[in-house]
């Protein structure tokens, strides 16, 4: 009640109006935020004639008692309309997964399980669950840490991939495919796209490729730099550049001709695309359906061409 109370007083720079709010009297919501000042050993309010202002301290610890407040609001209202059947769940989604990979199957998720609404929100770097209201993550990590629980969902695994006019200028004339010498002294002459949590694939994928080649180290830690897969796949249509991509992610331009892919040998990703959620949302029905639909779908990636 105390953390009610100074919210109320807070919101409405007031205990009289906050008392009126939480139904309880001026000298009673008084009292509730002296006690929680006791307790935190700081002066939260400033008191003055025109009203009650924050302290510094104040303002902070509203920032984050807010938060919870509407997130215990959220949950309330959840179990009071559905009786623990469906409810809410909000995911924070690694961008170029959720894009290319989870967006076009979600439509099966949505249809067996109607009485979840799924809130989708992306993020570069990890979830912070205890000041963010996200109830689960998809991030490509090394998996779980803490009190954070880890499913592996899906490998990376990527392939090299250029636009057409690129692979073109190293084809000899009527040649349907790269042969192996001027695959290398393509990768060796175009730039090579990297991406910011992986840039160990390049050096990766051709020692896997080309064992016994002379690499150029300037040439495997070159080139552009890129957040997103969706900016390599897209750097690589432009011409500027060959990338290593997911095939959930090149399919689609490689099928429009707008890519061609310039090997099938893949390199897989120490780290994966895990489904992490705190130990604390073990029994939240939402997310364990979802967790259960995820893992089905994960499991299918070789049917689904990501290997």
């Amino acid at each position: 009640m105390s953390l009610r109370c100074f919210e109320a007083s807070a919101r409405l720079a007031s205990f009289t109006r906050a008392a009126q709010e939480v139904h309880l009297s001026q000298g009673a919501v008084s009292h509730q935020v002296i006690g929680l000042e006791e307790m935190l050993g700081i002066r939260l309010f400033t008191r003055r004639r025109a009203g009650l202002e924050l302290t510094a301290v104040g303002r902070g610890y509203l920032d984050q008692v807010a938060m919870a407040l509407r997130q215990i609001e959220r949950a309330t209202q959840e179990v009071l309309t559905n009786k623990g059947r469906g409810g809410t769940l909000n995911l924070s989604v690694a961008s170029s997964f959720a894009s290319y990979w989870l967006m076009p199957r979600l439509a099966s998720f949505v249809s067996a399980h109607p009485e979840v609404t799924l809130n989708l929100s992306t993020k570069i770097g990890p979830v912070d669950f205890r000041a963010s209201p996200h109830d689960a993550s998809i991030e490509f990590c090394s998996g779980a840490s803490g009190d954070i629980i880890a499913d592996r969902v899906l490998d990376l695994k990527l392939q090299p991939y250029a636009a057409p006019s690129v692979a073109r200028r190293y084809m000899k004339a009527r040649a349907r495919q790269l042969a192996p010498d001027a695959l290398l002294s393509l990768l060796g002459n175009e730039p090579l796209i990297r991406h910011t949590t992986v840039q160990e694939a390049w050096p990766g994928w051709m020692a896997t490729a080309f064992p016994n080649a002379e690499l150029d180290p300037r040439q495997m830690h070159g080139g552009p730099v890129y957040d997103l897969l969706s900016m390599a796949l897209n750097g690589a249509i432009a011409g500027i550049g060959v990338a290593l991509l997911p095939q959930y992610v090149a399919h689609g331009a490689v099928g429009s001709g707008q890519l061609v892919q310039l090997s099938r040998l893949s390199w897989t990703a120490a780290n994966a695309y895990y489904l992490r959620q705190p130990s604390w949302k073990g029994d939240f029905a939402p997310l364990q359906k979802f967790r259960d639909w995820l893992l089905r779908s994960g499991s299918g990636q070789e049917k689904d061409g990501v290997g």
